[in-house]
């Protein structure tokens, strides 16, 4: 192909990196995957049960997850949540990923909290309409300094919030219905996993209500901490 043939990119495409502690690296953030109901007590107090047969994933923009301590509380929610999860970092992918194999795509984790316009998902279910708008929106995934790991699988660690000092979530993340290798997994056979994806795990039971001037506090033994200031 002669270089007056050669294609470009018609503006720079966005790349997002976040920071990873101890590092002047950054890790490129390529898609964003959740799993809903990983602890039964959350979808107990959801009104919900643990779907027994697989995980129940959904998606976040890219442009969700943030490293910022100040978040705006959007205008269109009366009610937005706070769900406290450890986030698992890929350096590499696949398909069909064997849960034995699985460990050695983790690059990393962080802590992150999956913010939720509660009262617009609960509309969203009642019509039978997708509540992606819910989930999925500026600055909803806040993400913790991403502590390397690599081919690390996190079993014990407690994983706990609070809301101007009273705590709200505590748990440990060996409460997950579906473990870490096993979500990597069986997300690997629904599509190609590729290296920059990452994971929220789902949250423990405590989940509620934020309101402009709360301060946030989240962290999860040897991962990190997170403080979030809402305005």
């Amino acid at each position: 192909m002669g270089a007056e043939n050669k294609l470009s990119f018609e503006f720079n495409p966005i790349v997002r990196g976040m920071k990873i502690a101890d590092s002047n690296t950054l890790f490129p953030i390529h898609r964003v995957f959740c799993v809903g109901k990983n602890y039964a007590e959350h979808a107990k107090e959801m009104g919900s049960e643990v779907e027994k047969k697989e995980p129940f994933f959904f998606s976040k923009v890219p442009e969700s997850v943030t490293q910022v301590d100040k978040i705006l509380i959007p205008e269109d929610t009366a009610n937005l949540h706070h769900e406290v999860e450890l986030v698992v970092c890929l350096k590499k992918g696949g398909m069909n990923i064997d849960v034995d194999a699985a460990h050695q795509c983790i690059f990393g984790y962080a802590v992150g909290v999956d913010l939720t316009k509660r009262d617009i998902q609960k509309n969203s279910k009642d019509k039978g309409h997708p509540w992606e708008s819910a989930k999925s929106f500026d600055q909803s995934g806040p993400i913790s300094e991403i502590r390397k790991y690599e081919e690390v699988v996190l079993k014990n660690n407690n994983i706990s919030l609070s809301i101007n000092g009273e705590e709200k979530q505590s748990a440990s993340i060996n409460m997950m219905v579906w473990g870490i290798e096993e979500l990597i997994s069986i997300l690997s056979q629904k599509v190609i996993l590729k290296p920059g994806d990452i994971l929220f795990t789902g949250t423990p039971a405590g989940v509620g209500n934020i309101k402009k001037g709360d301060i946030l506090e989240a962290s999860i033994d040897e991962v990190g901490a997170l403080k979030l200031n809402f305005e």
